[in-house]
């Protein structure tokens, strides 16, 4: 049978976002410009501020990201419980690094996210049972017993009163990436890799079979697609890629990391992100993510300065929270594909654009 009967082609157009618009060699010359820019350029002419408070945090949101879309935008299985396997990346990659001497840091930042992955297979097996709300309330229940293990368990924190880890060195293969514009090449490194792979697998069978049981599980399952490995496989990529951005954001970011730095905030934090960014979109997963990086820093700097008779600079936060509650209203009201949509509409307008004499 014919697969393209089962998946409307308007269903499947968010695998045409996961590059800018454009194939072949006009894809690959964006794809190159841009991380000789990223590698060969900022490093050299960013400052620490940048690494540290923007670049850094936005590349770790958006690896994060990245693993959520492939669960939600990608196979449709809904999850708020991203940092409890952000949180067990981060624990076993430093246990890993302690326990472990003379372990490559790259080797124990994969097995973090490897055992991260066994967690999110156990998490995911009531997915094949139920969906929906249900499924969100399995995926909550793992997010709080995670944190609960972590601040129970001392073991985990090298017996540490305050339950507190520190990163260890940063050093791969002799070359010490300890200083911010380190960070940021170390960060980017493993990103760019983690994201071409991620490019890749959602364009293969592998992909489309995610976005078949997203589609309609039942039809995808009539025409032989093993629905339980389709979405166990998921639920075990997805958390591999959170699994490896919660290393990051315990070694290159914050350097030291608490499990009350994994709460449900967080997993709300990156939700936000594909959902402002796009669901079903690679490129939506780093849009959001330098949205949800950029815009406190923007409205900081306008309650600061322009806003300050609006604003009270108290209720920053506030509203902070106010607008990114409305604007998640208006995403999945409106515009349910993200900004990358809005952003490849507004390309296609002005490629379009007659040209007046």
């Amino acid at each position: 049978m014919n697969t393209a009967v089962i998946l409307p082609p308007a269903r499947m157009q968010p695998l045409a976002s996961v590059l800018p618009h454009g194939t072949g060699w006009r894809a690959t010359g964006w794809t190159l410009a841009g991380l000789t820019f990223a590698f060969g350029v900022i490093p050299w002419w960013g400052n620490d501020y940048w690494f540290s408070a923007i670049l850094i945090p936005l590349l770790v949101f958006s690896l994060a990201g990245l693993g959520l879309n492939i669960l939600t935008g990608y196979t449709g299985q809904l999850s708020v419980g991203s940092a409890a396997f952000m949180a067990v990346g981060a624990f076993a990659t430093y246990n890993f690094a302690l326990r472990l001497p003379g372990l490559p840091l790259l080797v124990s930042i994969a097995l973090g996210g490897l055992l991260a992955a066994l967690l999110g297979v156990l998490v995911g097996l009531p997915s094949l049972r139920i969906k929906g709300f249900y499924l969100i309330v399995s995926t909550l229940a793992a997010q709080f017993f995670v944190q609960w293990v972590f601040v129970k368990f001392s073991w985990f924190s090298n017996d540490n009163a305050s339950g507190v880890i520190s990163a260890p060195p940063l050093i791969v293969a002799g070359y010490d990436f300890g200083s911010p514009a380190g960070r940021y090449v170390f960060s980017l490194a493993i990103v760019t890799a983690l994201t071409l792979l991620a490019h890749n697998l959602v364009r293969s069978e592998t992909g489309r079979n995610w976005m078949a049981v997203r589609d309609m599980d039942t039809a995808a399952s009539v025409i032989g697609i093993p629905i339980a490995r389709v979405k166990l496989l998921a639920f075990a990529v997805s958390s591999f890629y959170l699994g490896v951005a919660g290393a990051l954001w315990a070694f290159a970011y914050v350097g030291t990391v608490e499990p009350h730095g994994f709460d449900l905030t967080r997993s709300f934090q990156i939700l936000f992100i594909i959902i402002i960014g796009g669901l079903g979109s690679v490129a939506g997963s780093f849009i959001g993510a330098a949205f949800i990086v950029l815009f406190p820093i923007l409205l900081s700097t306008l309650a600061s300065g322009y806003l300050g008779d609006v604003i009270d600079p108290g209720n920053v936060q506030n509203a902070q929270k106010i607008v990114f509650g409305s604007l998640i209203i208006w995403f999945l009201i409106k515009e349910p594909d993200g900004l990358v949509r809005l952003l490849q509409g507004a390309g296609t307008r002005l490629r379009n654009w007659p040209l007046k004499p």
